[in-house]
C-alpha cells in the first residue's frame, strides 16, 4: 500500500514540476518529506535552463534536507532576452533632435530668435484701382483760337510748365496789343510829365500846364495796371510780352502775337488727347481741355466698406494691397462719413504708391485693412510651430541639435501667434522647415521606443 502511495505521489510531482516550474522546488521539498529520494525528484524536474544541474546545489539539498530553488531561478527582470535591442545613449535624448550646423544649413533649416512683436488684426475688402485724383491735371484752352500745333503724344511724360501745344488767337492778340499801346503811351506820358516838373520849378510854365501832364500819366499809368492785369487773366507775362515783342521788330515775318502757350499744370504724363491741329477751341461748344495729364506714382484704392466693419476702419491705418501674388502697403486716406443707399456700405480711400507703375488704375485688388494692433513680448511666425501629440511645439537650437519645446499660445494674427509661456525673449528657434525637424524626432522616438 505504501509502495502505491509513492508511486502517486512521485507522477503527480512529475506533472505539476514539468508544468509549473516556478513551483517545482516546494513539491520536491513534500515529496522529500515522504521519503522519496532527491535523485528522483531532480530528474523529474528536469534540467535547470543552462542545460545541467550545478553539483554543488544537488550536495546542498542532500545536505540539509531542503530545496533552496535558487538554481531553477529565472534571471532578474531586467535582463534582456536573446536578440532583444539595447538602447545606447548615441541615439539622444527624448524630445531632442541631434543634427550639426552643415545638416541644419543644407536642410535650409531656418532660425531666428525670439522676440517680441505686433500682432496686427485687419479686414479683408475688394477694391479698384483708380487715379489720384490731387494728381490729375488737364490742359485747359482759356482763349478762344485754333490749335496750331501738338507738341505732345498720347503717354509721353511732361514736366510741369512744359509747353505742350500752340494757339492761334486773336483774343491774345488783341491783349497784347492793347498792353503794348498803354506802355508806349505811358512812356510818352512820363516824359511830357517830366519836362512840365522841370519847367515850374524854373517858372517857365504854369501850374495849369503840370497838372495837366500829372493826370494824363497817371491816367496812362493806371492803362498799363488795366491790360497787365488782363494778360495775367490770360495766363501771360507781362514782361515775357514784351521782351517778346522786342524779338519780333527783329524779325518781322515771325511774329508771336497771335500765339498762346499751353503748358502742363504738373508734372506727370499724358492719358488723354482730345484735339488735333486746326481744332478750333474755347468758344462754347468747342473742346475746353487740349491734354489731361496725371501723376499716376502715388494711385487710389477705392473702397466699399460695410457697416459691420466700419466702425474699426481708421483714417491713417495701414493697409496691404494684394492682387497676383505682388503685395504694397498703404494707407486710408478718407473714410466717408456718408453710406450708399444701395449697398449699405461707406466710401474709403486707400492711397497706394506706385513707383514702378505696376498698379494700373482700373485693376481689382484686394485691401487688408488694419484695424488694430496689439504688443506681445514674445511673437513666432506660425511656420515656427508644430503639433506634436496634440500639443503646440517649437523648436528650440541647442549645441548638439533642436529641443522640442512646449508652448501656450495667446492672440494671433494671419502670420503669427504670441507665446504666452514655453519660451523666452531671446531663445532661437527654428522658423522654416520646420516640418523636418518633426520627422525627425517622429524617427527619433520610434527606435527609442523599439
Amino acid at each position: 500500500m505504501r509502495i502505491l502511495i509513492t508511486a502517486v505521489l512521485v507522477a503527480a510531482g512529475i506533472v505539476v514540476g514539468a508544468a509549473v516550474p516556478a513551483i517545482s522546488a516546494f513539491v520536491r521539498g513534500l515529496l522529500t518529506s515522504a521519503g522519496l529520494p532527491p535523485a528522483i525528484l531532480t530528474f523529474a524536474a528536469g534540467p535547470p535552463p543552462g542545460g545541467k544541474a550545478p553539483k554543488d546545489e544537488a550536495n546542498h539539498a542532500e545536505g540539509d534536507g531542503h530545496d533552496h530553488g535558487k538554481a531553477a531561478a529565472p534571471k532578474a527582470e531586467g535582463a534582456h532576452a536573446h536578440g532583444e535591442h539595447e538602447h545606447s545613449e548615441a541615439e539622444g535624448e527624448e524630445g531632442h533632435v541631434k543634427m550639426t550646423a552643415e545638416q541644419v544649413e543644407g536642410q535650409d533649416i531656418g532660425v531666428a530668435k525670439a522676440e517680441g512683436g505686433t500682432l496686427s488684426r485687419h479686414v479683408l475688402v475688394p477694391g479698384t484701382i483708380t487715379p489720384d485724383t490731387d494728381r490729375i491735371a488737364r490742359v485747359p484752352a482759356r482763349v478762344v483760337g485754333t490749335v496750331s500745333e501738338m507738341r505732345k503724344r498720347l503717354g509721353d511724360d511732361v514736366r510741369k510748365g512744359e509747353v505742350v501745344a500752340l494757339l492761334d488767337s486773336r483774343e491774345v492778340a488783341d491783349a497784347k496789343s492793347e498792353y503794348l499801346t498803354a506802355m508806349v503811351q505811358s512812356d510818352l506820358q512820363k516824359i511830357n510829365f517830366e519836362r512840365q516838373q522841370k519847367l515850374l520849378a524854373s517858372a517857365a510854365a504854369s501850374q495849369a500846364a503840370f497838372d495837366n501832364a500829372k493826370a494824363v500819366f497817371q491816367e496812362n499809368q493806371l492803362r498799363v495796371d488795366l491790360a497787365r492785369q488782363k494778360l495775367s487773366a490770360l495766363g501771360l507775362n507781362a514782361a515775357e510780352v514784351a521782351a517778346a515783342q522786342k524779338r519780333d521788330e527783329a524779325t518781322p515775318n515771325a511774329s508771336t502775337l497771335r500765339q498762346y502757350e499751353l503748358r502742363a499744370p504738373i508734372a506727370g504724363r499724358i492719358v488723354e488727347r482730345k484735339v488735333d491741329v486746326g481744332t478750333a477751341v474755347g468758344k462754347e461748344g468747342d473742346p475746353a481741355d487740349v491734354y489731361t495729364v496725371a501723376d499716376l506714382s502715388t494711385v487710389w484704392i477705392e473702397l466699399a466698406v460695410p457697416t459691420s466693419d466700419l466702425a474699426e476702419v481708421r483714417e491713417g491705418a495701414r493697409v496691404t494691397v494684394n492682387r497676383g501674388g505682388r503685395s504694397e502697403q498703404g494707407k486710408v486716406v478718407f473714410v466717408s462719413p456718408l453710406l450708399n443707399a444701395d449697398t449699405r456700405s461707406a466710401r474709403v480711400v486707400v492711397s497706394l504708391p506706385n513707383k514702378d507703375m505696376a498698379w494700373r488704375p482700373g485693376t481689382y485688388v484686394t485691401a487688408e485693412v488694419e484695424t488694430a494692433t496689439d504688443q506681445v513680448p514674445v511673437r513666432v511666425a506660425k511656420s515656427a510651430l508644430q503639433t506634436v501629440e496634440g500639443k503646440r511645439v517649437v523648436f528650440v537650437r541647442t549645441d548638439e541639435g533642436f529641443e522640442k519645446r512646449e508652448v501656450e499660445l495667446g492672440r494671433s494674427d494671419d502670420d503669427g501667434f504670441e507665446v504666452v509661456s514655453g519660451l523666452k525673449p531671446g531663445e532661437t528657434i527654428a522658423v522654416a522647415n520646420t516640418f523636418l525637424l518633426k520627422a525627425e524626432l517622429g524617427k527619433s522616438e520610434a527606435d527609442h521606443d523599439h
